[in-house]
């Protein structure tokens, strides 16, 4: 397969220079009227800008929290902020287009307002997750050669060892980072004041890398997706558009965070190609995001299954505590939605979930059914515009109803940023990524069970090994091996299995310290919820871990707490 780009309008040309060869791209589809653009085109333009153009500046944009309070930012608000942003990038740190520029923060409107300037400012955006540690932090900048970095100054901690000369996690590339939502002189929002309320976008074209979506492999190596301007486009173009059948007068209110293409379709792109509002928010609980469901009058709530198991809980004790008239969809995914939940949730609220599946390397949500058309059991049909099989391991379709990978092409796919792991996740056009599914003979597809060592937990995905790697840089840790455990509640949690040391003796007291050393070296939702203590692992006669028995032992440690 060949696919001739457009010509790239980046000075830096890391990123074009970089993307996997193209016989090793997956066959991107085209077919639908939506998702043709021009060759030139700023996806913020089509975002932010035209809104604005055509006198729809006085809608609201953003809502959110800061320290004095509520607040919120109209489309011409909103954009009055990005271009003084993006003069900030351009003129005060002097970034050239194609350069990356890692962002971190939680859900907020500034956080909001920085990722959009950078885009419109022709840069290559690295967005975090707020909870990765300078380690992990210190893979992604040395992977993607970030040369500069805007992050919330509540943030500070971990990226600041990062430009620490002295730190194990100095990364070198790494020359230039702002704060925002700070009071220093120096900070993002004092520099913004000096500038002009206009910027001309950047040119890019429609086949620019704009965004490096960071996800763990099996390895725990950071694999970084990259994805166009197009890309932004058409994720919004399909599924919101078909499935959601979003519009202006839509308020979305949610829990991913921005730095993850679920929350970033849903909680920023979606609602402003639409017009809608977003309703950012960084601190909830399953209580905070009911109320502001009421408060805000939200219509779509995008959120991980835990979440709305706890959500319905709460509804079923207090049914008349929440407002949730407003509410027309809530869409679900980062991991598989249990049918109790699914029930729980319709039987407390009398809405029907919208499932979906998706993947950092497709962008968004590429199967998926709402309202009448939920199936119970099944996430859905496909997403107009994109296209799906079930395939043996020699990549042939599968009849209905036999078990199998599942394939998926579309306008979106996968390219990873210089890895060889390309190679694996698309085949023969297809991308692969990596879920065993099923398809009935009316072309609804239900999940069976990820095909890798990858455990999704409460929506998050943590690669075993990564883990490992910090649990064994305990001293009173041998070896250990970690495997996903079924978890009502999440979905599955990480167990680890430990052996430990000569002159340790495996405790509670000890375990819950290797909890806590855990969070401290990588992200603490990654830590071992379950740990438990043994005297060997299983392993090949080759000394390969054999973490597949470690799954079959999982239940029944499992049950115990």
């Amino acid at each position: 397969m060949s696919q001739t780009l457009a010509p790239t309008s980046h000075t830096d040309t890391f990123t074009r220079d970089r993307l996997p060869p193209q016989d090793q791209w997956p066959v991107f589809v085209f077919d639908r009227p939506e998702v043709q653009y021009p060759e030139q085109i700023n996806c913020v333009q089509a975002l932010l800008d035209e809104h604005v153009a055509q006198g729809r500046g006085d809608r609201m944009a953003v809502r959110g929290v800061d320290t004095t309070g509520p607040m919120g930012w109209t489309y011409a608000q909103l954009q009055t902020k990005v271009n003084q942003i993006a003069h900030v990038l351009v003129h005060d740190m002097g970034l050239k287009s194609g350069e990356r520029l890692l962002l971190r923060g939680g859900n907020s409107p500034m956080m909001a307002a920085c990722f959009l300037a950078a885009l419109k400012a022709g840069l290559v955006v690295v967005p975090t997750m707020p909870l990765l540690r300078a380690a992990e932090l210190k893979q992604i900048l040395d992977k993607a050669q970030v040369k500069a970095a805007l992050c919330d100054s509540l943030l500070a901690e971990e990226l600041a060892h990062c430009t620490d000369a002295s730190h194990a996690h100095f990364a070198t590339s790494l020359k230039q980072v702002l704060w925002f939502r700070s009071t220093e002189d120096e900070g993002v929002e004092a520099r913004m004041a000096k500038h002009a309320k206009e910027f001309e976008a950047c040119a890019t074209s429609r086949d620019d890398v704009c965004l490096i979506a960071f996800t763990s492999g099996t390895t725990g190596q950071p694999k970084g997706t990259m994805h166009f301007h197009r890309d932004v486009l058409a994720m919004c173009d399909l599924f919101p558009k078909h499935v959601l059948h979003m519009g202006a007068d839509d308020v979305v209110c949610g829990t991913p965070p921005i730095a993850f293409t679920f929350g970033l379709g849903g909680m920023l792109a979606f609602p402003l190609r639409y017009g809608a509002c977003a309703v950012l928010l960084e601190k909830y609980t399953p209580e905070s995001l009911l109320l502001a469901i009421g408060q805000y009058g939200a219509t779509q709530c995008y959120t991980a299954p835990t979440m709305y198991r706890q959500m319905a809980l709460l509804v079923s004790e207090k049914p008349y505590a929440f407002n949730l008239k407003s509410l027309r969809h809530t869409v679900s995914a980062g991991e598989a939605l249990p049918d109790a939940t699914r029930q729980l949730w319709k039987k407390a609220t009398g809405i029907e979930m919208t499932d979906g599946i998706g993947g950092t390397e497709v962008i968004h949500i590429y199967i998926s059914s709402a309202g009448q058309e939920v199936r119970a059991g099944s996430i859905g049909k496909v997403v107009l515009g994109y296209q799906a099989q079930i395939v043996d391991e020699d990549m042939k379709p599968v009849p209905p109803g036999v078990v199998g990978r599942l394939a998926v092409r579309g306008p979106t796919g996968c390219r990873y940023l210089d890895d060889p792991r390309q190679k694996d996740y698309v085949k023969d056009g297809w991308n692969l990524p990596g879920d065993t599914f099923v398809m009935d003979a009316d072309g609804y597809f239900s999940y069976q069970a990820r095909n890798d060592d990858m455990i999704i937990s409460a929506g998050y995905n943590i690669a075993g090994p990564e883990v490992e790697g910090a649990l064994m840089q305990h001293p009173a840790v041998a070896e250990c091996g970690v495997v996903g455990a079924a978890d009502p509640e999440r979905g599955q949690v990480v167990m680890a299995f430990v052996v430990l040391k000569t002159g340790h003796t495996g405790s509670p007291a000890l375990g819950k310290e290797i909890q806590e050393f855990v969070k401290q070296i990588i992200a603490p939702f990654k830590y071992p919820r379950r740990v438990v203590f043994c005297d060997s692992l299983p392993r090949t006669e080759t000394g390969k871990l054999q973490r597949f028995k470690l799954r079959q032992q999982a239940p029944a440690f499992n049950s115990e707490k």
